[in-house]
């Protein structure tokens, strides 16, 4: 039976009811009808949401970004793809969990593509990874021979030359990461909420730079077509401070990818980090351009 399912519903879906299940309610939309399901695994709920037309795509949202987040990206590409959302463990609908590191956030992402609420069409999907997430799909991509058929990467999982963090930079991160908790505090229980600490975002930021030092060996191993969506300026455009020297590394890890690999389609937006909100339409334009390569990939 369909039913129309409104917000507090939705956030009924973050009970718990064991591990490694799903639970699904759907409700009716205009262009069909979209799924909403948790999943439970390694004692975390994942919310799950499901809808569209066409070729089926999953998108992987980064840190301190949720699918409520991403609504408008999700709806544009919803116009010709099936397409999966999802909140990482600690965002959004999900549960909060004692861990947060990158291979708990990869676990997530690897429970959503095994476990789908209907397996509908058997094509294998389009990937498509923003922040934190790009990096879980080109790990997810690279452990997973065949099991999609292209990735788009959006301003994430770069090769850069050196990290971000250092001990120069170490105590204006962590006192920007402490304002960014406390002003989420304002959307606590809400589709939009991060239940990390500024600690537990500081040291998760850590690690995906030593994640990046050696990312390059996980692109060699996907054999899928790849295309990448970069900011121009994703710290920032401003002279003062860090964001030059970030911004310089960023497109020097751009660079050194492309050089490596050339077979990878590469294209800038005249944005920051947060592209996928102000410049959703082109990037979902650029994602369906992408798609096409994608089926042509072979098994």
């Amino acid at each position: 039976m369909t039913t129309k399912t409104g917000a507090a519903e939705a956030a009924e879906l973050r009970t718990s009811h064991g591990d490694h299940g799903s639970d699904e309610e759907r409700f009716e939309r205009g262009d069909g009808t979209l799924q909403h399901f948790t999943i439970h695994h390694d004692g975390v709920t994942i919310p799950v949401s499901r809808g569209g037309r066409g070729r089926p795509l999953v998108l992987c949202p980064g840190l301190n970004s949720t699918q409520a987040d991403l609504h408008d990206l999700a709806e544009l590409l919803r116009r010709d793809h099936d397409v999966v959302t999802f909140d990482l463990r600690g965002h959004g609908l999900a549960s909060a969990a004692g861990d947060y590191s990158f291979e708990a956030f990869l676990s997530d992402l690897t429970a959503v593509m095994t476990n789908p609420a209907d397996p509908g069409s058997a094509d294998a999907p389009v990937l498509v990874g923003y922040s934190l997430g790009a990096d879980l799909a080109v790990h997810y991509a690279s452990e997973h021979p065949g099991a999609v058929a292209g990735l788009v990467v959006i301003d994430g999982a770069n090769p850069v030359p050196e990290p971000f963090i250092t001990e120069a930079v170490l105590p204006e991160f962590r006192a920007m990461w402490e304002e960014l908790a406390t002003q989420q505090a304002a959307r606590r229980d809400t589709a939009r909420q991060v239940s990390l600490t500024a600690q537990e975002i500081l040291e998760l930021n850590v690690e995906i730079d030593v994640v990046r030092s050696t990312i390059l060996d996980r692109y060699r191993r996907i054999d899928r077509p790849i295309s990448l969506i970069m900011s121009t300026s994703m710290a920032g455009d401003s002279d003062e401070g860090h964001a030059a020297r970030f911004n310089q590394i960023w497109r020097a890890g751009v660079e050194r990818l492309v050089r490596e690999q050339p077979h990878i389609a590469t294209s800038w937006i005249d944005a920051d980090h947060g592209l996928v909100f102000t410049h959703a339409a082109e990037i979902a334009q650029r994602i369906r351009s992408a798609g096409g390569s994608a089926g042509r990939a072979t098994s």
